[in-house]
């Protein structure tokens, strides 16, 4: 069966359009992923959507978490991309684990919550300190609500602190870079592939 994963990328940027550093290291971690057969069907750009604050699978009238839940949950692996922010994660990424809080409520006649044998890895940018503290944000809040959390599963990048230059405008992606996406890559499939075939059983 193949594998699949979603992108989000949770840039403070809009526009979807817009040029982000979050989405350049999503694309090297699409190419290392293309390399085991998984498919990255698509990144979401979280902040051009209408994401009602609250801890409930759907916040009501014009709340678009709904459709973006019943999208994560059609994939076996999830990319959680994006920049760090006064040494941690953004707000949008916050707002995500919170509209993903619901999962402890919705779990399955074995206990199982809806995120059970799915798997999240992390695509983190910045120029400052953090991308270890953001990493961690990440994984327990990921693991918390029932997601799977492989060997190697952040690849981040940080620039001088203080400094001008992002990772998208780089010449090159530094090795390093490239090679934690292919050990990244290379553990999150191998993983989902058994989870897929062998689901908790609760």
């Amino acid at each position: 069966m193949p594998v699949k994963a979603l992108a989000l990328n949770c840039s403070l940027k809009s526009d979807a359009e817009a040029a982000s550093s979050t989405d350049a290291m999503i694309a090297v971690l699409n190419e290392a992923f293309a390399k085991h057969e998984v498919q990255v069907t698509r990144t979401v750009r979280v902040a051009a959507l209408d994401i009602k604050p609250g801890v409930s699978s759907d916040e009501g009238e014009g709340d678009e978490w709904p459709s973006l839940r019943k999208e994560l949950l059609e994939h076996d692996i999830l990319i959680f991309g994006g920049p760090i922010w006064m040494g941690q994660v953004s707000s949008v990424a916050k707002r995500v684990l919170e509209r993903l809080d619901a999962f402890l409520a919705e779990t399955d006649d074995d206990g199982r919550m809806p995120s059970y044998s799915k798997v999240a890895v992390a695509a983190i940018v910045g120029n400052e300190d953090g991308a270890h503290f953001s990493s961690a944000q990440l994984f327990q809040s990921l693991n918390d609500v029932g997601f799977t959390i492989p060997a190697v599963a952040a690849c981040y990048w940080v620039g001088e602190a203080m400094g001008s230059v992002d990772f998208k405008d780089l010449d090159k992606v530094p090795n390093k870079v490239t090679q934690t996406a292919a050990m990244v890559a290379s553990n999150a499939a191998h993983l989902a592939g058994v989870l897929k075939t062998s689901p908790y059983p609760g």
